[in-house]
């Protein structure tokens, strides 16, 4: 049964600004999102050439010639291409023959005609001059924020060194394994851990029977004085393909609970987000919220192992009742559970990805107590010893046939 949907009153609706254009690149749809972000009426737009429409002038001299590049790999290969940061300039209304300075994150879709071939693209632009403001700004003015530079120049940072290795990929074949190890060394960088070198540890291992390039990632965001966020997720497969949706995915949710700073929400919004990319679904992630003067912890698990709370004295408690399925799994939106622990000064909170306890032909369960066993052993040791130490127990410290990310937190 085919559901009757109005997608054009979809596409109006969805926040998102998207233009679908034919194959000669004439302008034939644009929704309210994209209207109110370039603040251009629907006639200047629709029915016409898009370099025609959106000359870009005033943009450095290779952003046209980038964005057409873009546009001309989509029509000769069938496949999406991304532009993860490109200033292109749009009319200025308020000064006629004007061009106002704007930053775009563009995902160029592809839709094919009858006979396999495409006949139109779909243009999700994406805004983000406010983030490349604040960046440069960050030494002018003072009244921002430090959460907002770091914010912002993290943001801009990883977008250049996505878009660096992603030419060097189309550019470099021969050297696929060592672009890609250096395109997950830039995803995995978290730059809030270095305020956290004595109370939060973490380790990446790759698969031994991969190319070192896999879908398992970590990452630490603070948000203000007395919280802070972890995550940890997993992207089924290895490879290059994994590697670059792990990198959108974290990304993607990194900057989702700095915007929206709960666990559920946000992994809503990465669910979302995961069903427009072709390999995220299935895909598993944990976000947890630690609140420091309430001494409490908030998650949300979207299919994946649950973290271990560590006492002191040994004993611990799994973070297990607000589990939902994997990001993407489900056909509709359905709100994420969320729930809340409270924990006790000296607590450790361990984050982990399946390779680090999943053993071919064994049930979880079996996996799930073998961990905790092991931890109950070293629930003294400093962070960064009981990653060495558990790594090491679970006989896992030179590496498994699945990666392995590990966060370990003392509260």
């Amino acid at each position: 049964m085919t559901a009757d949907i109005d997608f054009t009153a979809f596409f109006d609706a969805t926040p998102s600004p998207y233009l679908m254009m034919d194959k000669d690149l004439v302008i034939r749809y644009i929704n309210t999102a994209y209207l109110q972000t370039t603040g251009l009426p629907r006639d200047q737009l629709v029915g016409r050439y898009f370099f025609d429409a959106l000359p870009g002038s005033g943009t450095p001299d290779d952003a046209q010639a980038h964005l057409k590049a873009s546009l001309r790999r989509v029509l000769d290969t069938g496949n999406a291409d991304t532009l993860v940061l490109q200033r292109y300039d749009i009319p200025a209304l308020d000064r006629p023959g004007g061009f106002e300075e704007r930053w775009w994150s563009d995902i160029h879709t592809p839709i094919p005609g009858p006979d396999g071939e495409v006949k139109w693209i779909v243009q999700r632009a994406e805004d983000v001059t406010a983030f490349v403001h604040s960046h440069r700004a960050q030494q002018l003015a003072e009244e921002f924020t430090d959460g907002e530079k770091g914010m912002a120049a993290e943001l801009y940072a990883r977008a250049r060194e996505l878009h660096r290795l992603n030419q060097q990929l189309r550019q470099a074949h021969a050297r696929e394994r060592q672009v890609a190890v250096a395109l997950q060394e830039a995803m995995l960088i978290a730059p809030d851990l270095h305020h956290h070198t004595d109370s939060i540890t973490v380790r990446y291992l790759p698969a031994t029977r991969s190319m070192n390039v896999c879908g398992d990632w970590y990452d630490v965001v603070d948000l203000t004085p007395e919280r802070y966020a972890a995550a940890v997720g997993d992207v089924v497969g290895h490879g290059l393909q994994a590697a670059a949706i792990m990198g959108m995915l974290r990304s993607a949710l990194s900057a989702a609970i700095r915007a929206i700073p709960s666990p559920a929400q946000a992994l809503e919004v990465l669910g979302l987000y995961a069903r427009s990319l072709d390999g995220a679904t299935a895909a598993t992630a944990v976000k947890v919220l630690i609140d420091t003067r309430s001494r409490l912890i908030i998650y949300s698990n979207a299919g994946h192992p649950p973290p271990v709370l560590l006492h002191g004295d040994g004993t611990f408690e799994l973070l297990d009742q607000a589990t939902d399925p994997p990001l993407g799994a489900r056909p509709h939106h359905v709100p994420r559970p969320q729930a809340g622990l409270s924990y006790t000064p000296g607590d450790t909170l361990v984050m982990y990805t399946d390779g680090l306890i999943e053993r071919r032909d064994e049930d979880i369960d079996v996996s799930l107590a073998r961990l905790t066993t092991a931890l109950a052993k070293d629930s003294t040791l400093t962070p960064d010893q009981l990653a060495d130490a558990l790594l090491d127990r679970l006989d896992v410290a030179g590496g498994a046939e699945d990666d392995i990310a590990l966060i370990v937190i003392r509260l």
